[in-house]
């Protein structure tokens, strides 16, 4: 079975976030959105559902969460019982609801820094104290420095965990992973996981979610997950936590109380058709990004000077480092410049401001006119 990722799609029109932000001249690869259709069966399941006139309030029925189990079991070996699914409109509600109903004023909330700026900027949202943590950069790899996490949660509080990371492309390992949830153990710290890129690994590596190394862990452990960003349908507005202490469960939940309601009545036609039908498209998928992330790293190597980049393991996203151009802005050089619209580091970090995220979850001559016009912005620098 082949999949089309190679067809560009006009968006201009179709009130694409993503699209919309620049003049039409801006080729924008900024938000975490791919420029690929959703999966066909997805397309297919929701035309069928369509066919029934009614859109109401709609919950998740059995076969939706049967499916979700199913999913979490092949590919993570993950047991989940359907129960401790709670479907929710966004992975960001579902860190907020968790960090108000388990957080108190006087305890931290730990964010590794650089991060995705809605989970940077939670805490702030409920007046709680929020400490950055940055990464020790080693040979290309960045690792949690276990002293700082260990001393930042004294007291307890919570970790927010972005794995796959956001903007860095990390893959926790085993070992690390399992270290940095120890110690949310050790200090009585909840782990707030936003796996919302758990799907999207490379080079063989598998996504180890973190509720799934102990029942222990996973007592103390929100996992926030959803089929938008593998199979690029965010815009249906669907995800859900996986709690599966049923205490706890109850507890974040009834933090939804005037802040969450139910979920799109589509998304969750798309959930269940992505999960149960789309692995082959998935997997060729993956199989594309791969291919477009080893352009990209060959195209900064030998195509854009002063911009340096680790090779991301995961996500659609790649963190570039710009310090050596000597720009006090790059985000802005190249959107002036380049037009090319690309995420601004500040927004990941007070110390980010030398970097810009781009997105490569397109189709290979989008990447292309991309790196081209970056190229060509910094060739007329001189």
């Amino acid at each position: 079975m082949t999949f089309d990722f190679d067809t560009v799609f006009e968006r201009h029109g179709t009130g694409s976030t993503k699209w919309s932000r620049y003049p039409a001249d801006v080729l924008p690869m900024w938000v975490a959105d791919m420029d690929f259709p959703a999966p066909p069966v997805v397309i297919e399941a929701l035309h069928k559902r369509l066919e029934h006139p009614m859109l109401g309030y709609s919950v998740a029925q059995d076969n939706l969460r049967a499916a979700v189990v199913a999913d979490l079991w092949n590919k993570y070996a993950w047991r989940v019982e359907p129960q401790q699914i709670v479907f929710l409109p966004g992975v960001e509600p579902g860190f907020n609801m968790a960090l108000h109903a388990l957080v108190a004023p006087d305890q931290n909330v730990v964010v590794q820094v650089p991060n995705y700026p809605p989970l940077r900027n939670a805490p702030g949202h409920w007046q709680l104290n929020k400490i950055e943590l940055g990464f020790n950069a080693l040979n290309g790899e960045f690792h949690t420095p276990l002293g700082p996490l260990r001393d930042a949660l004294q007291g307890g509080g919570a970790l927010l965990l972005s794995n796959p990371h956001n903007p860095l492309g990390k893959v926790f390992g085993r070992e690390e992973l399992q270290a940095v949830a120890d110690i949310c153990l050790a200090q009585g710290a909840w782990i707030i996981s936003d796996e919302i890129h758990a799907d999207l690994c490379f080079d063989g590596r598998v996504h180890i979610p973190t509720a799934s190394l102990s029942p222990e862990i996973a007592a103390r452990t929100i996992t926030l997950m959803s089929a938008s960003k593998a199979y690029n349908i965010a815009g249906l507005k669907t995800s859900f936590a996986i709690i599966q202490d049923a205490r706890l469960r109850e507890r974040v939940n009834a933090a939804r109380a005037g802040m969450v309601d139910s979920v799109n009545a589509l998304g969750l036609e798309a959930t269940c058709a992505a999960y149960s039908e789309a692995g082959p498209w998935l997997e060729a998928l993956k199989t594309y990004l791969q291919a477009n992330r080893d352009y990209l790293v060959e195209a900064v190597k030998t195509r854009l000077p002063g911009i340096t980049m680790t090779v991301p393991q995961g996500t659609y996203l790649a963190w570039l480092d710009c310090s050596a151009l000597g720009l006090e802005d790059p985000q802005g050089f190249f959107l002036q410049n380049a037009k090319v619209g690309l995420s601004a580091g500040l927004d990941f970090g007070d110390d980010a401001g030398q970097f810009v995220r781009l997105n490569f979850g397109c189709p290979r001559t989008l990447l292309e006119e991309g790196i081209a016009r970056m190229e060509r912005s910094l060739k007329a620098r001189g």
